[in-house]
């Protein structure tokens, strides 16, 4: 059996092949300190390479996503290098966004209340998005003097550089029917109930596809622009190959002979 990180500002839990991974920070609308970010770090190492563990949901306590980094933590004398407490703080947590984007499970984000700074980072991030239609989100950095520096990347990536400009540049807020028309999240929610139905329905159509093809697939789709057009091409043309003799024998099978695959039963 798996044994997962004891976590103090996070709630693990497993259930059948979903792993929901809630930041616990209630008192600060689960703003993350270092610790949290290096506890979600440990959790996504952990079961990077557990086959059970086919989704990862991250969701915030007390209905409130993440209201970004906790700044009453933040020493602002004297950050300046890369020996720096602040600076390691900030690229750790541009790590922990690096590694939860390069998860091979399907990554879902249920967001909901505020989902600010950092909490925008780890929205784009996900596979998925489902939000309230409240939901609040900003990236008020710059009204505060300081740099969305580890998130904006992929804010750019996300919802494109034209967009990013205008709320980066202007630290304005959005609520959940305009986060969905700019790419941030896929699903819109009007009320608690929904947003759980919304969820269970994503994760049953997760279950319905290959872990392993789907973890291919990620990996092939998140090269495209950082590898060279025919060398991705070429990987495409392994990846299938691995797939046809692993789980495409079974899913094609199935499909000849009417039935469910065997992942998703």
């Amino acid at each position: 059996i798996m044994k997962l990180p004891h976590c103090h500002e996070l709630i693990i839990k497993v259930s059948d092949g979903v792993l929901t991974i809630t930041l616990n920070r209630p008192h600060k609308k689960n703003a993350m300190n270092l610790a949290l970010v290096e506890e979600l770090m440990s959790v996504v190492e952990k079961v990077k390479d557990e086959g059970s563990i086919r989704v990862i949901v991250i969701r915030g306590a007390e209905s409130n996503f993440c209201s970004g980094g906790d700044i009453s933590g933040m020493n602002f004398d004297d950050a300046s290098n890369t020996h720096d407490p602040m600076w390691l703080f900030n690229r750790t947590f541009g790590k922990m966004i690096t590694l939860v984007n390069n998860a091979p499970q399907v990554v879902v984000t249920v967001l909901e209340g505020a989902v600010l700074g950092g909490g925008i980072g780890l929205a784009c991030i996900s596979d998925v998005a489902i939000a309230d239609i409240n939901t609040k989100f900003a990236m008020p950095e710059t009204r505060l003097g300081i740099v969305p520096a580890q998130i904006a990347p992929f804010v750019v990536s996300r919802i494109g550089l034209m967009q990013t400009r205008r709320l980066t540049l202007l630290g304005e807020h959005i609520y959940g029917e305009e986060a969905k028309a700019l790419g941030f999240v896929h699903y819109v929610t009007q009320n608690k109930d929904e947003l759980e139905t919304q969820l269970n329905n994503v994760i049953a159509k997760i279950m319905l596809c290959a872990p392993q093809a789907n973890a291919l697939t990620k990996k092939l789709i998140l090269q495209v622009g950082l590898v060279e057009h025919e060398q991705l091409l070429d990987d495409g043309a392994s990846y299938f190959c691995n797939s046809l003799k692993n789980e495409g024998k079974e899913g094609t099978a199935a499909f000849l002979q009417k039935r469910s695959p065997s992942w998703s039963n």
